[in-house]
């Protein structure tokens, strides 16, 4: 009888442990282990690209040269820059400065540029009448052009009239070639037209009449 008792117990405890075993892997199956967590204690960045707003100025750097500067105790070398600044909308200006890298160069011309700003009367994409400009030896004379002439122009003349808002224009530069005076003339001759709407006052008529 003990015989048969024991086999009994040894076959429940199996059928016990069978049971068992298939309830922990039930368990098991129904809680995913988790994933360890990586950079724990650490705080994520969220990096932000935010666009800037582009602005309507535009800079040209005409001519960038290296100048020296004769002192007491030798040679002192600075360079010189030449910049073009305007928006493209009726107003430009021309900046010269010097320092002793080229950045900073360009960064005072640019300011410089914005302090000397000039308004440009634009007629129908072109100037309103002919005009000559002079500055120093240099001498730009401009004349205004139909539509899809574009610009007839070169060089620091061509810079300048791009960036004023001018699209068709004749030009020929006369004198002295160096890019300096040849923007300078070119604001000059700019800076000196006369729009229709002053000529029609002074004339006492109207804008059709005048143009008529």
């Amino acid at each position: 009888m003990d015989l048969e008792n024991k086999e009994i117990t040894v076959e429940e405890t199996a059928a016990e442990l069978t049971e068992q075993t298939a309830e922990a892997t039930v368990e098991t199956e129904e809680k995913p282990a988790k994933a360890p967590r990586k950079g724990r204690g650490k705080k994520q960045k969220i990096e932000t690209t935010e666009e800037k707003p582009q602005s309507e100025w535009v800079e040209r750097v005409v001519q960038i040269r290296r100048v020296t500067k004769v002192v007491k105790g030798g040679k002192k070398l600075s360079f010189r820059a030449i910049v073009i600044v305007g928006n493209k909308k009726g107003q430009v200006g021309v900046g010269c400065a010097k320092a002793s890298e080229v950045i900073v160069a360009i960064q005072k011309a640019i300011a410089d540029g914005r302090k000397n700003l000039i308004t440009v009367p634009i007629f129908k994409t072109t100037i309103p009448h002919p005009i000559t400009g002079r500055s120093g030896a240099g001498a730009v004379m401009l004349k205004p052009a139909s539509q899809g002439t574009g610009i007839i122009a070169g060089g620091a003349v061509r810079l300048v009239l791009e960036l004023a808002g001018i699209e068709n224009i004749l030009s020929k530069s006369l004198g002295s070639k160096s890019p300096l005076n040849a923007a300078n003339a070119t604001l000059e001759a700019l800076k000196s037209l006369t729009p229709f709407n002053e000529v029609a006052k002074r004339r006492g008529l109207t804008m059709a009449e005048l143009l008529n």
